[in-house]
C-alpha cells in the first residue's frame, strides 16, 4: 500500500507540473507549437534515464524513491519518458529491430488512434444534434 501511495503522490505532482509547464510554455513561446508537451517529454526522458540508471547501478536512489520519481512523477508528467527509456534499453541490448519496431509502431499507432478518437468524438457530437 505504501508503494501505491508514493506512486499516486508522484503522479499528482507530475500532472500538476505538466499543466504548469504547458501554461508557462504558451505564455513564453506562444500557442503555435506544443512546446509544453515537448518540454515535458524531453525532460521526462532525461529524468527517467538518470534515475533508472542511478538506481540500477548504485544504491544512491532507493526503490521507493525510484518508484516515486519514475512511475509516479514521470508517469504523471509524461509516459514518453518510459517509452524512451525502454527503447534505449533495447538499443543498448543490440535489439535494434525491436527498438525500431517499438518506435515506429508506438508513434504510428498512437497518432492513428488519436485521429480515431477525434473522429469518434466528432461523430458523437454530431449525433447529439
Amino acid at each position: 500500500m505504501e508503494r501505491l501511495l508514493l506512486i499516486a503522490l508522484g503522479g499528482a505532482i507530475g500532472t500538476i507540473l505538466r499543466y504548469l509547464t504547458s501554461l508557462l510554455a504558451v505564455r513564453w513561446f506562444g500557442p503555435e507549437f506544443p512546446y509544453g508537451t515537448l518540454i515535458v517529454n524531453l525532460s521526462g526522458a532525461f529524468v527517467i534515464g538518470l534515475v533508472q540508471e542511478l538506481s540500477a547501478e548504485t544504491a544512491m536512489i532507493s526503490d521507493y524513491t525510484r518508484l516515486f520519481l519514475t512511475t509516479g512523477m514521470m508517469g504523471g508528467l509524461t509516459t514518453y519518458s518510459a517509452f524512451s527509456y525502454e527503447t534505449v534499453r533495447l538499443m543498448e541490448a543490440n535489439a535494434w529491430w525491436q527498438a525500431w519496431i517499438n518506435v515506429i509502431v508506438t508513434t504510428t499507432v498512437c497518432l492513428c488512434l488519436c485521429f480515431l478518437g477525434i473522429a469518434a468524438a466528432r461523430l458523437c457530437l454530431s449525433l447529439r444534434g
